[in-house]
C-alpha cells in the first residue's frame, strides 16, 4: 500500500489533465509507484531508455530522482558521522548539501558502451546490452517510446523481462509491441508524438513526486 497523500498526488495531475483523468490510468500510477517503492525497498535501482524526445525525457526522470525533487532529502545521521570523522575540514560542506538519492541510471547517456556496441556488434541492442550488465532481478526499467514499437526499447524490455525487472511503459495510445511485454502500460489518449511527449512529463513528474512523497514525507 502507498500512502494516502501519495494518492492525492496522482488524483491532482488527472484534475489538472483533465483528458487523463480516467480510472484505469489512475490506478496504473497507483501500481507504478508501488512496484518503484518495492524496488527500492529491496536496495534495487531504476534504469530508463528512450529515443529523441524520450532520451530527454529519460535523462529528465534520472535527474529528479537522483536529487530533490519537491522535498528535502537530507542524509541520515549514520553518513553524517562518517563524514565527520573521515573528512572533518570538508564535513560541513558536504553534509549541508548532499542528499539521499533513489538511484537511476539513464542508459541514453552511456556514451562509451553505446558507440563501442554499436560500432562492434548490433547498434540497436545497446540498450538491452546494458540491461544485461545493469539490471538484477527487482529493478526496473521505464521504457518510452510513443509508438510502443521502438526496436532498441523493445529489446532492452524482452531482456529485463528474461531478468525478472519490472516493466513500466510509457507509450502513447495503442501501446505499440511494449503493450504485451510490460508489466504497467501507461499509453496517455495521443497518436501525435509531439502530444504524446506533452503528456509524458506531467506523468513522469508525477511518479517521482509521488515515489520521493512514499520515502521523505515528514
Amino acid at each position: 500500500m502507498i500512502k494516502n497523500s501519495t494518492i492525492k498526488i496522482i488524483k491532482n495531475l488527472l484534475d489538472r489533465y483533465k483528458n487523463l483523468d480516467y480510472l484505469e490510468l489512475e490506478q496504473k500510477l497507483i501500481l507504478s509507484v508501488s512496484l518503484m517503492k518495492k524496488c527500492y525497498d529491496n536496495n534495487g535501482k531504476i534504469l530508463v531508455c528512450g529515443n529523441g524526445g524520450s532520451a530527454s525525457d529519460s535523462e529528465h526522470i534520472v535527474g529528479e530522482l537522483m536529487k530533490s525533487f519537491i522535498l528535502s532529502r537530507p542524509i541520515k545521521n549514520e553518513l553524517k558521522e562518517k563524514i565527520l570523522n573521515s573528512f572533518p575540514c570538508d564535513a560541513n560542506y558536504l553534509i549541508e548539501n548532499l542528499e539521499i538519492p533513489l538511484e537511476a541510471i539513464s542508459l541514453v547517456s552511456q556514451t562509451s558502451i553505446q558507440t563501442a556496441f554499436s560500432n562492434d556488434n548490433a547498434p540497436d541492442l545497446t540498450f538491452a546490452q546494458q540491461v544485461l550488465g545493469y539490471g538484477k532481478p527487482g529493478d526496473i526499467l521505464i521504457a518510452i517510446s510513443t509508438s510502443g514499437n521502438s526496436k532498441n526499447v523493445i529489446f532492452a524490455s524482452e531482456i529485463a523481462k528474461i531478468k525478472n525487472l519490472k516493466i513500466i511503459a510509457l507509450t502513447g495510445k495503442s501501446g505499440g509491441k511494449l503493450k504485451s511485454i510490460a508489466d504497467v502500460l501507461i499509453n496517455v489518449p495521443a497518436s501525435d508524438t509531439f502530444i504524446i511527449q506533452e503528456y509524458h512529463l506531467p506523468i513522469y513528474h508525477t511518479l517521482c513526486y509521488a515515489l520521493e512523497n512514499e520515502f521523505f514525507e515528514n
